[in-house]
């Protein structure tokens, strides 16, 4: 026996998708339980218009072929009218309801997912793709809101007309229903069989198209690289071939969806010919007390269960699609935050006091330690320097002071508190960052410096422009937008923005990282004075490559792969001829050289 066959089929709801729908039904629909059993109410009017059509379609046949009476025939055809005008204003209110309520609901949705998203640690952001953020974010919830909305009020609908025109059928003629049923067993093993692969190829699907998005992302992020280095081409290609794998995927569910309709309609067939043989040789025989009007109505009732039902199949055979996507969307709260305010953790601390790292120990990953019983310590309302070559670890130390991430060993204090005993709120509100790698929203300049200071005067926001020499530019530009992630600026002036927002907020501890790298030497050098401004009575720390820029700094710190080689002032280190020295004589010789 192959593996295929002895993989034993999963049932069509595995024990995640009822915890998936549990908490689908107890997070957002159930509060809305009222208008939802309002639109149950209205679909049992509409299910109950076709058992009535049924009974006066009967009555009008009858009439035609027995009374002949043109007054009745008026009466039946007025009150078929009427019956079809209620279904007709059901049909309109039961969508109009629906949709209310899923958008109602998706919108809830989507803000606790933001809210999940914004307490989860950068640690997440850093290994999650983008593009399937977003595609969770966007793409699965909306699709999950049209499922969940208009298409299970339709199954609803579908069921309900089912039900209520098979009970009738049942009470006209037991006989001849039972007969036309014997297709269920059929239907069912079909569904079965089709929920199960869909459930596979759409899961493959899902991960296949997130992983498209984000190679768009990619692309598009990337553009200018693309274009100077003329790979249009091979950006085409990988796009394209994601494009395929979508494709392929995409036609795997759709192919085996294509098997119910078919199915069903040659169950439908033989349940017609059931019906017309069956029913024929009813009335044609003096055994049963059944005429050529109850049989043509039972033909038609046929045919309104019949056509629902077929789709109550292409339902059935979505939701397998749609159980994936509700899964993924809420697999993302399995993700849970690792730094957390402790239950006594405090607001107040002193903001001036020295930030020490005591025997720090951290990694970024298990087998890999960067930092092994690191000690530093930085003084309060002085200016101290980081410097070291790439990969030493300097960034990675303003992470850890703000818990960005959590150290694995050791202890930082500030001002002698422990940092995981203070409200990350309140740490991380007691830092005002300059970091190398700058945020810019596609807004204005203007909005883009007030962005961490949203309550701030237009005279502030004006004064840290200024001080950070990008007033100017905001003049010229006005209320323009600067592009996606600040597309129309360079570099100097985007890093200006991320000065101006340390202006702006004025917190009393200041991170530099790499605060003048996209500087020319005559913007640093305005800037300068500016930044003695900012700097002046807070802690602040530097984070510099360009060792000349932290010549004035009261204490260098020199790290070398994860250890502290070297500190001391800078005519110190440089008279102990060691790796700052070097690295400061190989940067000299360098820009003397130009």
């Amino acid at each position: 026996m192959t593996d295929k066959a002895k993989k034993k089929r999963e049932p069509i709801f595995s024990p995640e998708d009822r915890s998936n729908l549990r908490w689908l039904w107890l997070g957002y629909l159930k509060k809305r339980a009222p208008w939802l059993g309002a639109v149950l109410l209205m679909i049992l009017i509409q299910g109950l218009v076709y058992q009535q059509f049924l009974s006066m379609t009967e009555s009008g046949l009858r009439v035609i072929f027995e009374s002949g009476e043109v007054g009745q025939l008026v009466l039946v055809c007025l009150g078929v009218f009427f019956l079809f005008a209620v279904r007709g204003l059901m049909s309109y209110l039961v969508p109009l309801v629906t949709v209310r309520l899923s958008n109602e609901a998706i919108f809830e949705m989507r803000r606790d997912l933001i809210g999940h998203l914004m307490s989860l640690d950068l640690a997440y952001f850093e290994r999650t793709k983008s593009g399937e953020i977003i595609h969770r974010l966007v793409t699965q919830t909306q699709q999950l809101g049209v499922f969940f909305g208009l298409a299970t009020a339709g199954a609803v609908r579908d069921a309900v007309t089912v039900v209520i025109v098979s009970g009738y059928l049942i009470w006209k003629n037991p006989i001849l229903f039972t007969t036309a049923i014997v297709v269920l067993p059929f239907i069912i093993w079909v569904m079965n069989f089709v929920s199960d692969r869909v459930k596979q190829a759409q899961g493959q699907a899902e991960r296949a198209l997130a992983d498209y998005m984000n190679g768009i992302e990619e692309t598009v992020n990337g553009m200018r690289t693309v274009k100077i280095a003329s790979q249009e081409q091979v950006e085409a290609g990988r796009l394209m071939k994601g494009t395929g794998a979508i494709r392929d995927l995409m036609k795997r569910v759709q192919t085996t969806q294509a098997l119910v309709m078919p199915s069903i309609d040659l169950s439908s067939a033989f349940v017609y010919v059931l019906v017309i043989g069956g029913g024929g040789y009813m009335v044609l025989s003096p055994d049963f007390d059944v005429d050529g009007a109850g049989i043509i109505t039972f033909l038609l009732g046929m045919v309104m269960v019949f056509d629902p039902a077929r789709l109550l199949a292409q339902y059935f055979g979505a939701l397998q699609s749609n159980l994936v996507l509700l899964d993924r969307v809420r697999s993302l709260y399995d993700e849970q935050p690792s730094i957390n305010d402790a239950p006594d953790a405090v607001e107040d601390f002193d903001t001036g006091g020295d930030i020490v790292l005591d025997d720090v120990t951290f990694s970024y990953s298990e087998d890999q330690p960067l930092f092994e019983g690191l000690d530093m310590t930085f003084r309060g309302g002085q200016v101290s320097a980081i410097v070291g070559a790439t990969g030493s670890g300097k960034t990675t130390i303003l992470s850890l002071l703000s818990r960005l991430y959590d150290v694995k060993g050791g202890q930082i204090t500030i001002g002698g508190q422990p940092i995981e005993t203070l409200k990350v709120g309140s740490l991380r509100g007691a830092f005002s960052v300059v970091a190398q790698d700058i945020v810019i929203f596609n807004n204005s300049i203007w909005e883009n410096i007030r962005y961490v200071n949203p309550e701030a005067t237009e005279e502030d926001v004006w004064r840290a422009a200024e001080d950070a020499e990008i007033a100017d530019l905001i003049r010229r530009r006005g209320d323009a937008p600067v592009g996606p992630k600040g597309a129309q600026l360079s570099g100097g002036q985007k890093q200006r923005i991320a000065i101006a927002r340390a202006f702006l907020r004025d917190a009393p501890i200041l991170l530099l990282d790499e605060a003048t790298s996209a500087l020319d030497q005559a913007t640093e050098e305005r800037i300068k004075a500016a930044l003695g401004r900012l700097t002046k009575g807070k802690t602040t720390i530097v984070v510099a490559h360009r060792l000349s820029s932290v010549a004035d700094a009261d204490r260098i710190f020199v790290l070398e792969a994860g250890q502290l080689v070297e500190q001391g002032r800078h005519d110190e280190l440089l008279e102990t001829a060691g790796l700052y020295s070097q690295l400061y004589q190989a940067q000299k010789k360098g820009y003397d050289g130009r």
